[in-house]
């Protein structure tokens, strides 16, 4: 098997969820998100013209950060990914197909996961990361308790009800990256307010990973 992807170190940890967007909207709301200091940001499938509207967003981001598909259901969804220049995978499911895709094509993957099961197998499977999904249920009582029995070289992710207020209690729980949604862009936004929603979480992220090293 080819050697999976690590998980690449960001200066946050900070995922953008752009559930919706169009090809029209892509590449200001990608300039905004940059600017405040995201350096991830994925475009769920279920979006009208997805793949084009990552295409575009590849071609606006520097090479770093990291550009690529979230809600990704089939194999053939991920070589479609490749194939517009995405780096980055992230599913709602384990779906050990499509993770095995995702290696094959040298793809950062981070599939969801609700179970110790789950996200067992998706760490077989050669994940480079796990998302908990979806987090709010879970909790991070519910993460730390599967945390305890998960290789600890394997970053976790926390998607679903995390932000502003509790990125503290996540950190704590051992969670890392954190998949920000609909409290910073729904569709129809205007590019100002997604600006101003995205400096706000990186302050509040920025904050909550100080009190935590303290």
């Amino acid at each position: 098997m080819t050697t999976p992807v690590t998980w690449p170190k960001l200066h946050r940890e900070l995922v953008a969820i752009l559930r919706g967007i169009t090809p029209a909207d892509i590449e200001s709301v990608v300039d905004v998100l940059l600017e405040a200091g995201f350096e991830a940001i994925e475009v769920p499938l279920n979006s009208p013209e997805a793949f084009l509207s990552i295409e575009k967003a590849r071609k606006r981001a520097p090479e770093r950060v990291l550009i690529g598909a979230g809600t990704v259901l089939e194999p053939g969804e991920v070589e479609q990914l490749y194939n517009v220049g995405g780096n980055l995978l992230v599913t709602p499911n384990t779906d050990t197909a499509v993770i095995g895709q995702a290696v094959r094509l040298g793809m950062v993957s981070m599939p969801g996961a609700f179970t110790p099961t789950e996200a067992l197998a998706a760490i077989k499977a050669g994940a480079s990361a796990i998302k908990f999904f979806p987090a709010s249920v879970l909790g991070p009582s519910g993460i730390s308790a599967i945390k305890a029995i998960l290789p600890p070289h394997i970053p976790l992710g926390a998607v679903g009800g995390v932000g502003e207020k509790n990125f503290g209690d996540y950190l704590k729980a051992g969670a890392r990256t954190f998949g920000i949604g609909t409290s910073l862009y729904k569709p129809g936004d205007k590019v100002d307010a997604v600006a101003a929603r995205a400096r706000t979480l990186v302050t509040a992220y920025d904050a909550a990973v100080e009190a935590f090293k303290a």
